[in-house]
């Protein structure tokens, strides 16, 4: 082989490294970014969106998440199994404290509570909100890549020191786009949906434990 074929060959080997390392990962700007989570969510309370219709007072205890996602850092997966994390763009607090704040300030809206407070608190409550195993991770295994927020939820009788309820959600959005503000957009998108549904589980657990 010719030294000029072989330049050339070299050439095309690193062009190649490069478009896979640009299909297969994350890019990111030189500038550090750091977000919220905050999903826009229109509760419909049909009793009014300012009428309480609950007696209850709930306690929300701080989420736990697992190993690995207990941190600012932005978690993603090339393949599965295997975390890594942006270096420039973050949380701007871990998912775990961002998710109580949204967890309070939400489940408040939803009127089904006389009060929901974060813990701890010196005021009394009828039961206490529990999340575990929390799990937040923008996934690249295909395109586009999409955003997995998992987690354990339990409610707990305060009074009768019982578990009522437990149940594991987990949610997938797509990410509209391929870096990590796609995936904070996705992130909301699913917290928003994890919001939605645990609302009326709640409400069920409840009712069926009356």
């Amino acid at each position: 082989m010719s030294h000029a074929l072989k330049i050339v060959g070299s050439v095309a080997l690193t062009l190649a490294v490069f478009v896979n390392a640009c299909v297969l990962g994350p890019s990111e700007n030189s500038a550090t970014r750091t977000y919220f989570l905050n999903p826009e969510i229109s509760w419909h309370n049909p009793h009014g969106s300012r009428e309480r219709v609950g007696s209850a007072v709930l306690l929300i205890s701080q989420p736990k998440a697992q190993a690995g996602f207990d941190t600012q850092r932005m978690a993603y997966l090339l393949r599965p199994y295997e975390v890594d994390y942006y270096a420039l763009n973050q949380w701007a607090d871990t998912p775990s404290r961002l998710l109580l704040r949204i967890l309070v300030e939400n489940l408040d809206k939803t009127g089904q509570w006389a009060a929901v407070l974060p813990a701890p608190s010196s005021l009394p409550a009828n039961y206490r909100l529990d999340c575990d195993n929390l799990v937040l991770e923008q996934q690249f295994f295909s395109r586009p890549s999409r955003v997995r927020l998992a987690l354990r939820a339990q409610i707990v009788d305060l009074k009768k020191s019982a578990i009522l309820g437990t149940q594991y959600f987990e949610l997938f959005e797509s990410a509209p786009s391929d870096d990590p503000y796609g995936g904070v957009q996705a992130a909301n998108r699913a917290a928003g949906k994890f919001l939605i549904e645990l609302a009326p589980w709640l409400e069920k657990v409840l009712k069926t434990t009356d």
